[in-house]
């Protein structure tokens, strides 16, 4: 007896709904074989032990081959596990729309025969989860983005999901099943992935974008992005103004309350008055410094302008010729000693501050690294808001920076600038300048800086951003 072409429609139609509502059934033990043969691999192969390329004495060929095995399994399962997330949802979205309240003898008969399917499922989940999570570096709980200001909702996905284009052992952190893992991240991760398609990217951007424009929650994602990004900013502006300023009034404060009052006292006692330079280096200055002055009185006596330094001379109208000699001389003598006493109190407190430096140095060295220590959440903020703002730069950006910073550092005038920092130090704690050490200093620190600069340029900008490399080389020819 012939069917009918309306019986066959039917029955097509009951094939294909009973093919798609075992989808997430048959993508799950998908990803289940291939989970197990993941840990059969392991077990014959590897003594139980993760697929590794370190301490294995197998050949580079075996090695590569075990390491393609399972990128292939891993690929199955992140690309099953997709389908069984989008699946049954689709499914349970039927299932809930559902009019007609009698089932149809398919479901009934698939309940019946798999009375624990649930159990089944989150065993089957939990297996691939404990086989694929081997492979993932565990990420550390300070590294985790921005904490509870900055948390975004979680993903909704049950299960890790692996991509087979990343080694074995350089997989990304922290995908694993049940755990509150960032959805942007994610996201974040995935583009970051080199993927082969058979359309070009920007065309898959646009499509994507165009997607995104149409969603009816973009406007509420933008906006959480940016109050987001907004918290960000303001916590790592806060957090710098924090590093700076407190260790800056620690400084002064400890300075003018009891550093400065014991130095002080201490630098005053009588085995102390004796030192009145706190190296050789002051003393010189202040003999070529006493010697000026000296020098100075003698030309202005001779040009005339004597009356405005000796002015007790001059009250009965004489002129500089009417003065002996003799005279004229003690005279500047009275005032080269008086001055002597001057640049020596002027140069025992240049002394006494060089020691308050050192001590009020080192406690603001302490108050930073207190505070360093005690804020790492605003650390990671802060490394994440400068990772967005160099990474952000325009190419022609980052060259311009790296040459005004290499050319300033490391470039042919770079010495007299480290030169006058190093007199600065030396002249900051008190100590005496050393040339030998400024000359050696200056021969060697500028070399490894260019060096570790170069290394960065080869090692990470040439990764994370080829064209500025590209741009920097030009602009330095």
């Amino acid at each position: 007896m012939a069917i009918s072409p309306w019986k066959q429609f039917k029955l097509s139609v009951l094939n294909a709904n009973q093919w798609f509502r075992k989808t997430p059934e048959r993508a799950l033990n998908m990803a289940y074989d291939a989970a197990n043969k993941i840990r059969s691999i392991e077990e014959e192969h590897f003594e139980g032990r993760k697929i590794s390329n370190v301490s294995i004495s197998y050949s580079n060929s075996t090695k590569s081959y075990f390491n393609s095995q399972l990128n292939r399994y891993l690929k199955i399962i992140q690309v099953r596990l997709a389908e069984f997330n989008t699946s049954i949802s689709v499914v349970g979205t039927l299932d809930q729309n559902k009019v007609d309240k009698q089932k149809d003898k398919f479901d009934q008969n698939y309940q019946q025969e798999f009375p624990g399917r649930s159990s089944i499922i989150l065993d089957k989940l939990e297996f691939i989860d404990q086989v694929s999570s081997r492979y993932y570096k565990s990420s550390n709980h300070e590294a985790q983005e921005l904490n509870t200001d900055l948390e975004i909702p979680h993903s909704s996905s049950s299960i890790a999901i692996v991509s087979s284009n990343v080694n074995v052992n350089n997989y990304p952190n922290n995908v694993r099943a049940g755990s509150s893992q960032n959805q942007n991240n994610l996201a974040e991760l995935k583009s970051n992935i080199p993927n082969t398609n058979f359309l070009p990217r920007s065309l898959l951007k646009t499509f994507k974008k165009i997607k995104q424009e149409l969603d009816p929650e973009a406007e509420t994602e933008v906006i959480r992005k940016f109050r987001k990004s907004q918290i960000k900013t303001l916590t790592s502006v806060r957090f710098i103004l924090l590093v700076i300023l407190v260790p800056l009034l620690i400084h002064q404060l400890s300075k003018i309350t009891f550093v400065g009052y014991l130095v002080d006292n201490f630098m005053s006692l009588p085995h102390q008055q004796a030192e009145l330079f706190l190296n050789s280096n002051m003393e010189e200055e202040a003999l070529v410094k006493l010697h000026q002055y000296e020098e100075k009185l003698h030309f202005k006596m001779y040009l005339g302008q004597a009356p405005e330094l000796f002015p007790e001379l001059y009250e009965s109208g004489k002129e500089i010729t009417e003065i002996p000699k003799s005279e004229r001389e003690e005279l500047i003598e009275h005032k080269v000693e008086k001055k002597a006493q001057e640049i020596a109190l002027e140069y025992k407190a240049k002394g006494n501050n060089g020691i308050k430096n050192i001590f009020c140095d080192f406690i603001s060295l302490i108050t930073f690294v207190i505070i360093i220590s005690t804020r790492k959440r605003e650390l990671e903020v802060l490394k994440s808001f400068m990772d967005d703002v160099v990474y952000g730069l325009s190419d022609s950006a980052k060259a311009f920076i790296i040459i005004l910073l290499t050319d300033m550092f490391v470039g042919f005038h770079s010495p007299h600038g480290w030169e006058v920092i190093l007199e600065n130090i030396t002249r900051h704690f008190g100590l005496p300048e050393s040339r030998d050490f400024n000359f050696l200093f200056i021969a060697t620190f500028p070399v490894i800086l260019d060096a570790v600069f170069k290394y960065w340029i080869f090692r990470y900008l040439n990764r994370s951003s080829p064209s500025a490399v590209a741009t920097y080389k030009n602009m330095n020819e």
